[in-house]
C-alpha cells in the first residue's frame, strides 16, 4: 500500500513538472496564413511542432505586428520564441534558417502577362500594386526596387499592416489583383501563395527577378524562428527541433502554399 502511495505521489510530480515547462510563442492574432488567434496558420502549426518536440506546453502572447513588435514581446520577456524572423536581424538571435522565399509576381492567369521582370518593359504601362510599410526607409524591397527604375506614377501602394479591423488584413493586395483594381502585385511569397490558393479566379505566381540588384534590399529571404539573445539554450534546442523535423516543416509549409526557393 505504501509502495502505491509513493508510485502515485512520483506520478503526480512529474505530471506537475511536465506542465511547469510551458513555450510561451509571440504571434499576431490576425495575420494568415502566418498565424491566428484559432490556430489555423502555419506559424502556429510550428509554433505547436516545437512545443511538442521540447516537451513543452504552448502557450500564446498575441500582439499585433507593428512597429514596437519586439520591444512588446521578445523585449519585455513576455515570450520565448518568434516564429517567422528574417535571419540574422540584430534585435533577436536567429536559429538557422527553416525556409527561403521569394517576393513574387502576381497576375491573373487569363492576362498575357507571364515572363514578368523588374525590367520588363510592359512595367511602365501596367497598373502595379506593392506593398508598403510606412516611411520610404522601411518600406519594402519592390517598392525600392520600382522606384530605383523611376515606377511611381502607376503604382498603388498596399500597407502590409492594413486595416487591422477585417480579417487577414494583408490579403488586399492579392485581392486587388483578383478584382482587377492592378495588374500586377508584387507581393511577399507566402502571402502570395497562401491567398492565391484560395483566390475566386485562376491568379498566375512568378518570382521577382532580378533578386538582387540592391544588396540591401533583396527579394529573396532566408526565415528563422526568433528567441531572446540571452536564451542561447533555447536557440539550441529549437535548432535541433527544426531539423529533427525538416521534412514535417516542408510538409506543413506546402500545405499553406509558401513557395520555397532552392536551398532553403
Amino acid at each position: 500500500m505504501r509502495g502505491r502511495l509513493l508510485l502515485a505521489c512520483c506520478v503526480a510530480l512529474a505530471g506537475c513538472a511536465r506542465g511547469e515547462r510551458t513555450l510561451t510563442v509571440c504571434a499576431d492574432p490576425n495575420n494568415l496564413p502566418f498565424s491566428n488567434r484559432a490556430g489555423e496558420g502555419f506559424e502556429n502549426r510550428l509554433a505547436r511542432l516545437m512545443a511538442d518536440s521540447l516537451g513543452a506546453k504552448l502557450r500564446y502572447v498575441w500582439w499585433a505586428q507593428r512597429r514596437g513588435y519586439v520591444r512588446n514581446t521578445l523585449g519585455e520577456r513576455k515570450c520565448d520564441l518568434w516564429p517567422g524572423v528574417a535571419s540574422g536581424v540584430e534585435m533577436v538571435a536567429t536559429t538557422r534558417p527553416y525556409y527561403r522565399s521569394s517576393y513574387m509576381f502576381v497576375t491573373r492567369a487569363d492576362k498575357p502577362l507571364a515572363g514578368l521582370t523588374l525590367d520588363d518593359p510592359r512595367l511602365r504601362s501596367l497598373r502595379l500594386g506593392v506593398q508598403l510599410v510606412g516611411d520610404d526607409a522601411m518600406n519594402t524591397p519592390p517598392s525600392h526596387a520600382l522606384a530605383r527604375r523611376g515606377l511611381t506614377g502607376n503604382v498603388t501602394g498596399y500597407m502590409l499592416y492594413g486595416d487591422y479591423r477585417r480579417p487577414n488584413p494583408p490579403a488586399a493586395i492579392v485581392e486587388a489583383v483578383e478584382k482587377g483594381d492592378v495588374d500586377v502585385g508584387l507581393v511577399w511569397g507566402p502571402l502570395a501563395g497562401y491567398f492565391a490558393r484560395t483566390s475566386p479566379v485562376p491568379l498566375r505566381l512568378e518570382r521577382v527577378t532580378p533578386w538582387l540588384d540592391d544588396a540591401r534590399w533583396p527579394m529573396v529571404y532566408e526565415i528563422s524562428m526568433g528567441v531572446r539573445k540571452d536564451d542561447p539554450a533555447l536557440m539550441r534546442r529549437v535548432e535541433t527541433a527544426l531539423a529533427r523535423n525538416r521534412d514535417r516543416v516542408h510538409a506543413i509549409l506546402a500545405e499553406y502554399g509558401v513557395p520555397l526557393v532552392d536551398g532553403s
